[in-house]
């Protein structure tokens, strides 16, 4: 069985991976493979540079973060550029790796889940509000910043629409009660 966790910038889905981590379920995270493929797969970094310019990399190799940032930022062509060339690369070694969780912040956004079949979709909620003060603390950078940030994600109503489950990671409610109740409706039936 394949499950995706998804949930927009500051949601906390990587807070409830790790609790499920916790809990012995190996997960694999796209945000962490993505950054590896860019550092390590010549043919993902050719086309990086093809697509966005040649100082996406320094001199030495190094992927200028803030290049990349800028020109995702820049347009809605460029975000579904960029997307067309990282995550089937993804997908790839996703498919390779075994694992049948997965984290992805745009699951919806880039196609993944129209490249790999999930049996079951999992968003991670939380307000715009609680989203924001975890960006602006986990980056250090201004609230505007960080609502845009959340901006040029799907809207969190339209993830969830399309998510089998929803757990809210609000700093009030009970993260372990729904992992639970998630993890029993998960379990085939006997």
């Amino acid at each position: 069985m394949r499950i995706a966790i998804t949930g927009g910038i500051g949601s906390g889905k990587s807070y409830v991976c790790r609790m499920l981590e916790q809990r012995g379920i190996k997960i694999y995270d796209c945000d962490a493979a993505a950054k590896r493929l860019m550092r390590t797969s010549g043919s993902l970094q050719r086309q990086l540079k093809e697509l966005v310019g040649e100082d996406v990399y320094s001199a030495d190799g190094v992927l200028q973060k803030c290049v990349l940032a800028e020109f995702l930022l820049a347009s809605e062509a460029n975000k579904v550029a960029l997307n067309n060339v990282v995550h089937p690369a993804v997908a790839v070694d996703y498919e390779a790796s075994g694992i049948e969780w997965l984290e992805s912040a745009i699951l919806f956004e880039s196609g993944f889940d129209r490249r790999v079949h999930f049996d079951h979709i999992v968003c991670v909620t939380a307000s715009r509000n609680v989203r924001i003060q975890r960006i602006v603390q986990r980056d250090s950078i201004s609230a505007e910043r960080a609502a845009e940030w959340i901006d040029a994600q799907m809207p969190q109503e339209e993830v969830e629409q399309h998510s089998d489950f929803v757990i809210t990671n609000d700093g009030v409610s009970d993260l372990q009660l729904q992992i639970d109740r998630m993890l029993r409706q998960l379990q085939p039936a006997e």
